[in-house]
């Protein structure tokens, strides 16, 4: 049998995988690609760190070429410091793979895996700092959904015969000089009274428990709703295996989802917990932050209830029955928009 040189052309031999030609016919000009990049040393410990940065570090996009570097040089001292072993590394890719199999266009196991590192809200946390006197973000999680319906001022996101306990949310729209914003959009998502998202019902078509508002010519906004519940995250998958690995819970604390936007001023997005939720301080994918915190008030303003068709619920409050249902008052205070800051591109002394 003679030995062949591949000249990066597809081999021509008769059963090739409609997969293997495309490998080899998106390998284009290997050789001119090869003859640019810098020779490998003999590969050590020591020394293959610096040569797989110097075989990537001919990117012409400098903030890609950056982010690729760093992220080999901390994954290779990572692997150094713990001494990374083939069967551990063979299990840490298994289960990787194991989380890509899983996710849907619903179910995002990558974004659950993300959250549940802290990745999600750490990146959030860089990529929206907190501005003295506006409303701190949070984290997006992965039930936004661009189709919403949109709803009038007072109307609700909430279809007839939801479970869930009626809700009236009000408040203000501002800037942090305390100017109000007229037309701002407000999108808005939540559980119903179950702890399920729409998204997550069999045949679902409908939007239902989420919606958008515009604040009116005052900045004020209202729409009516169910009270949010906690509810688990998926875990009947490798992001859950991993959760009972390591001893922690998946649920969620009870939070209603904010995105307001402006023409004027940076997006925010955000949530509101319950402060009187379980998990409230264990929230699983740390989304939770103090100023985010708030309190459901029982209210018994009946015309406030009729004013805005809100089937009022009977309760025993503080020992006594009372017909009522939950009032949430909260500003949002939004950020004037100003040129992002420039993206790191090198490590500067």
């Amino acid at each position: 049998m003679s030995e062949q040189q591949s000249n990066g052309s597809t081999p021509k031999v008769a059963g090739l995988s409609e997969r293997t030609r495309a490998k080899w016919a998106s390998a284009s000009t290997p050789e001119e690609i090869a003859a640019n990049l810098p020779p490998m040393l003999d590969l050590t410990i020591e020394n293959i760190t610096e040569n797989v940065i110097k075989i990537n570090s001919m990117c012409d996009n400098p903030r890609m070429r950056y982010l690729i570097l760093k992220l080999i040089q901390a994954a290779h001292d990572y692997i150094r410091e713990v001494g990374l072993q083939f069967d551990e590394w063979e299990q840490a890719w298994q289960f990787l793979t194991r989380v890509g199999q899983i996710s849907t266009d619903v179910r995002h196991e990558f974004v659950l895996l993300s959250d549940i590192l802290g990745i999600s809200a750490l990146v959030d946390a860089l990529s929206y700092p907190t501005v003295p006197g506006a409303t701190e973000s949070s984290v997006l999680g992965p039930f936004h959904d661009e189709e919403a319906h949109s709803f009038e001022y007072g109307e609700s996101i909430t279809a007839e015969g939801t479970p869930g306990e009626p809700t009236i949310v009000r408040g203000w729209i501002k800037d942090t000089e305390g100017n109000v914003v007229p037309k701002a959009l407000i999108d808005v998502w939540e559980t119903d009274g179950n702890g399920v998202y729409d998204l997550e019902y069999d045949g679902s078509e409908d939007p239902n428990c989420r919606g958008k508002i515009f604040s009116d010519e005052r900045g004020h906004y209202l729409f009516s709703c169910v009270k949010p519940v906690a509810y688990p995250i998926s875990n009947d998958g490798p992001v859950g295996e991993l959760l009972r690995k390591l001893k922690r819970h998946w649920f969620r604390p009870a939070h209603m989802h904010f995105m307001v936007a402006h023409p004027e001023y940076t997006k925010l997005i955000t949530a509101l917990y319950s402060r009187d939720s379980n998990f409230v301080e264990s929230d699983t994918v740390f989304g939770v932050k103090k100023s985010l915190i708030v309190d459901y008030n029982w209210c018994e303003d009946l015309e406030l209830a009729k004013q805005h068709n809100v089937e009022p619920i009977v309760k025993t409050i503080d020992g006594r029955e009372s017909k009522g249902f939950w009032l949430l008052e909260r500003d949002f205070i939004l950020v004037k928009k100003s040129p992002p800051p420039p993206r790191k591109t090198e490590d500067l002394d």
